[in-house]
């Protein structure tokens, strides 16, 4: 049923996209009266079609893609054979350089207003939740690749390149992540401290199930909801209790008592308690997995943020273009030879899994959106068979005066498909080999 739910949000994600990126094509092309033959959802076998005047309009068997033909023009199909005729009025070639611009541009413009638009809809909508800055002021806890930055336990990161910290999640931007001479500045035991960010971080990140979280706040815990009939229950812990003390042992912060559960597994511990401001001795069994079977209530507050229609707008269009922004920072390291690019491209089965296994129409929507523009971003580079590449080759016909010979732009094609697939091939199985190696 996960791996459903996964499938299920990655083919309506595509869908969506998809779909909205062909009819950017078509409607343009309509406008300025080319004949579209098909419009294609998904690729064949073909599962649903129908003819609506001169356009079949298709739905395929395989939802990784989607496609149109446009009269007259060289595309995937690689059908040349009308290209053999005197141009027609209502075919693509027929038509000036700057409308069969607009045309190939149309499905990159749609892509990029469906991401502003839903993050727009998304920040007027949810608003924005967050813990600042101010409240992680026990310090951090830091996993083995956050030591390997410099960071200790108990550090307050108080700037990110020399921006004070006002958010914590500030923290994993991609300014920090991403850029070339990132840094933090951490307070610890009363001094200043820079710590440089290594420029293959995000191939370590990428090798690890908790991703971006390489330091996070220490969290001051009480107990909460108690689960009937756990070692928690029997040893008469309640909600409200304040942990204080694992086998003599102090806990303050809430990963100090996983550490210690994790330590007595599937044995009896005993447990100082705070109730109503009195201390309680508790003894309490510890499961095979390390827990006690309750839920801990963070005493970190967190802070919400509502904004208006006119403040969305600007936000939301500002983190449109930063999946833009990150995704170009990302391919200039990858070029550098500073990251990876098996750890860091991931194919359809990588974009499942990070729809994840349950459903939530907030994370949903917002991955939709980062992929619009990603999809925008991939299909703008200048590599034949992809938008971009007709851009580059419409624009020296605009330049030069001189368009490009069929024979040519067939070739180019070819070679276009070729890369596209042993891309899509890298993809699929890297991220097959991700999975079992």
């Amino acid at each position: 049923m996960d791996i459903l739910i996964m499938v299920g949000q990655l083919i309506l994600g595509l869908t969506i996209l998809v779909g909205l990126h062909e009819l950017g094509h078509m409607l343009a092309a309509k406008w300025f009266g080319m004949r579209v033959e098909k419009y294609a959802i998904g690729f064949p076998p073909k599962v649903f079609g129908k003819k609506i005047g001169e356009t079949e309009y298709m739905l395929g068997l395989i939802p990784l893609g989607g496609f149109v033909k446009i009269s007259g023009m060289v595309d995937e199909s690689m059908d040349t054979e009308a290209l053999k005729e005197e141009p027609k009025p209502w075919e693509f070639r027929a038509k000036p350089a700057w409308q069969r611009l607009i045309v190939m541009m149309g499905g990159i413009i749609v892509n990029v207003i469906t991401g502003i638009v839903i993050f727009i809809a998304l920040t007027y909508n949810y608003g924005e939740s967050y813990l600042p800055a101010s409240e992680a002021k026990y310090g951090i806890i830091a996993n083995e690749i956050g030591q390997d930055i410099g960071f200790q336990t108990g550090d307050k990161i108080v700037a990110v390149n020399g921006q004070k910290l006002e958010k914590f999640d500030e923290v994993y931007s991609m300014d920090a992540l991403l850029g070339r001479d990132s840094y933090y500045t951490v307070e610890r035991n009363g001094q200043l401290i820079d710590l440089q960010v290594p420029v293959d971080l995000m191939d370590r990140l990428a090798d690890r199930e908790d991703r971006m979280f390489f330091v996070q706040p220490r969290q001051p815990f009480k107990v909460g909801q108690v689960a009937k009939g756990t070692g928690a229950d029997k040893a008469g812990l309640q909600e409200g209790d304040f942990i204080t003390m694992i086998n003599g042992k102090s806990v303050k912060f809430f990963h100090e008592l996983q550490e210690a559960l994790q330590a007595n597994k599937a044995k009896k511990v005993s447990m100082t308690i705070e109730r109503a401001g009195k201390p309680i001795k508790l003894q309490a069994q510890v499961s095979e997995e390390g827990t006690l079977g309750f839920m801990p209530v963070v005493l970190l507050e967190s802070a919400t943020r509502e904004f208006s229609l006119g403040e969305s707008i600007p936000m939301g269009t500002e983190q449109a273009f930063g999946v833009i922004t990150a995704n170009v920072k990302g391919f200039g390291k990858i070029f550098r030879g500073e990251v990876s690019a098996s750890k860091s491209l991931s194919g359809p089965i990588g974009i499942a899994q990070i729809f994840g296994d349950t459903f939530n129409w907030y994370k949903f929507w917002n991955i939709t959106a980062m992929l619009s523009m990603v999809l925008a971003f991939m299909n703008f580079l200048p590599i034949p068979a992809l938008d971009g590449g007709h851009v580059v080759f419409l624009t020296y016909e605009m330049i030069s005066g001189r368009k490009p010979s069929d024979n040519f732009l067939e070739n180019a094609q070819k070679v276009g498909m070729v890369l596209l697939l042993g891309l899509m091939a890298f993809a699929i199985f890297n991220d097959v080999f991700k999975i079992f190696f």
